[in-house]
């Protein structure tokens, strides 16, 4: 063979080589960029999984959320005081954590049931990355002094950051409408459950424990989370129960349960006078009562309320210093139906606050009477 002809020959033999040598490097280079790729969501792969360490050698998985669809919650706006905090404190807190917003006001039945619930998930995933924020949305004119409120905070055993709402600002920015409303953010601060009014703990729990998974899961922790539901006594409510009444003339349109003919007159001293007969769930007065936006104040020597009712049990919410004489059916009530702030068929009304009247062992009908002293106000009846 011609020299030319093999020199030729060895050099093609060269350059494949060479060019096979080159696209196999390029191929191998390519898996490389696709194996640490993340996954990309398709038609057929819509909630790529990914692996989050649980215990070492165990892992869990967590579906990726597309956090967008939810809105974000607004900030905390019009706070006219901080409990347990400071605003500092509170923002720095607030950071990366799964935030849960209570609603509540002090004086509210509803609000204080969810407290054991309340505390005990905050004992439970606090050092988790749960947060629950307070948000003290007043009923009553009263619920705004601070001193009150931090009256309760320390009664119930709240522990957790309060804030006080007393213009309602931070509540309409959430479009709050009810007490207590639980608002429950991911750690990028969507809200992701909302829950009005008591009940449902278990549900609001799970979806607790699967925001801090997601929240592990963001921040590359190896942590786990607790699957169990803390085990509380939810309260039982009767199938039919008295409707909650309102003594301020300003609560009760669309919604009056005074039973006198008298009626309610705005910022008038009106005499009342028991009728011959009573109306099942509404209230009667008889003495002269100052008729306030928000409450009733007894202003003569002597007075008394009178309901017929439907339940097991039965509350006030009262102000000022006064003794009131409590009567179940007509009688001085007896340990085994009085409340827990009756002594002695006596309530000693000493804070402007929530007071158990009645607590029977099953709900019925009875008629409540009480004797009261001047200078009593009572702003509502609520009942359980």
């Amino acid at each position: 063979m011609r020299s030319e002809i093999r020199t030729a020959i060895i050099t093609v033999i060269i350059v494949a080589v060479a060019m096979g040598g080159i696209g196999y490097y390029f191929t191998t280079l390519d898996k490389q960029k696709e194996s640490t790729a993340p996954i990309q969501q398709t038609e057929q792969n819509p909630t790529p999984i990914q692996q989050v360490n649980q215990k070492p050698g165990i892992t869990k998985s967590v579906p990726q959320v597309d956090e967008s669809q939810f809105p974000v919650a607004p900030d905390l706006v019009g706070i006219s005081g901080y409990i347990n905090t400071t605003p500092d404190q509170l923002k720095a807190s607030m950071k990366d954590k799964v935030v849960l917003y209570d609603f509540w006001t002090y004086s509210c039945i509803n609000c204080i049931r969810t407290f054991p619930y309340l505390k005990a998930w905050n004992e439970k995933y606090s050092d988790k990355g749960l947060l629950i924020v307070g948000v003290h949305s007043p009923e009553f004119e009263f619920e705004k002094d601070i001193n009150n409120v931090k009256m309760a905070v320390s009664k119930y055993g709240l522990t957790y950051p309060v804030v006080l709402d007393n213009d309602h600002q931070t509540w309409d920015a959430f479009g709050n409408r009810y007490w207590p409303a639980e608002y429950l953010t991911d750690s990028l601060g969507h809200i992701r459950h909302t829950h009005f009014g008591e009940g449902s703990y278990d549900e609001t729990e799970k979806v607790i424990q699967q925001l801090l998974d997601e929240r592990n899961q963001r921040l590359g922790l190896n942590s786990t989370v607790d699957q169990s539901v803390v085990d509380i006594k939810e309260h039982q409510f009767a199938n039919q129960q008295t409707p909650e009444l309102y003594f301020g003339y300003e609560f009760a349109s669309g919604r009056d349960f005074l039973g006198n003919s008298e009626g309610f007159q705005s910022n008038q001293v009106v005499t009342y006078s028991l009728p011959l007969g009573l109306q099942q769930d509404h209230f009667y007065l008889d003495g002269q009562w100052q008729n306030l936006p928000d409450s009733m104040k007894l202003v003569s020597q002597s007075g008394k309320i009178v309901l017929q009712y439907y339940a097991k049990d039965v509350h006030i919410v009262a102000a000022n210093k006064a003794d009131l004489q409590i009567l179940l059916d007509g009688k001085p009530i007896t340990s085994s139906d009085a409340g827990a702030d009756v002594q002695n068929s006596v309530a000693h009304i000493q804070e402007n606050r929530l007071y158990n009247l009645v607590s029977s062992n099953s709900a019925g009908q009875h008629t409540l009477t009480i004797v009261a002293q001047p200078g009593f106000e009572i702003f509502t009846f609520t009942f359980g």
